[in-house]
């Protein structure tokens, strides 16, 4: 009876022991699939659908949807540096870096943030951001204003780029960026 108590025990331990180090890779996979420009590495870690909340904001996305998301970010060229996991009674979150030419313009390169994510039948259904450490809120906003503004003045073709998740307005964000860096040299 004790022996199979000890095994049921043990195998317990093992058992989450095992998930844990599973879902960590998860991280670990999800975070180098945009460092090699891999949606399909992503797409094997995530559920069909996935849950990003940021605040009171939440975005839901189906596999398309993050797709989409994707490629709107890798735009902005970004290299993400994943920093740690840490699995704190089954809480998984990662604390990430990253380097994009919009965080850049908006003077918070890199952006390290931290981020909680969340588990349904194996697969990664929801990330929280926490908070970003290094940000400087006011700063990003004031050169937000100033690309808007400028782009409303010189280039209103554009407007609305910040809130275009598209490639194309990814595209457009970027274009703004460079034209008004442009005449900011002068």
């Amino acid at each position: 009876m004790k022996k199979l108590l000890f095994l049921s025990i043990l195998y317990l331990i093992t058992s989450c022991s095992g998930d844990n180090i599973d879902k960590t890779e998860q991280i670990k996979k999800y975070y180098e699939g945009f460092k090699n420009s891999d949606f399909n590495q992503i797409k094997e870690v995530i559920s069909d659908s996935l849950t990003i909340t940021e605040g009171d904001y939440v975005m839901n996305f189906d596999l398309e949807g993050y797709y989409e998301q994707f490629k709107w970010d890798s735009i902005f060229q970004p290299n993400y540096k994943l920093i740690s996991v840490e699995n704190q009674n089954g809480q998984f979150t990662a604390t990430v870096a990253v380097e994009s030419l919009r965080f850049e313009f908006l003077k918070n390169n890199p952006l390290t943030c931290k981020h909680r994510f969340s588990f349904t039948s194996g697969n990664i259904a929801k990330i929280e951001n926490l908070d970003c450490k290094d940000a400087n809120w006011q700063v990003w906003q004031q050169q937000l204003d100033s690309l808007v503004n400028w782009v409303k003045q010189n280039h209103p073709e554009l407007n609305g780029f910040q809130h275009d998740l598209s490639m194309e307005g990814a595209q457009n964000y970027l274009r703004a960026i460079k034209l008004y860096q442009n005449t900011k040299k002068f």
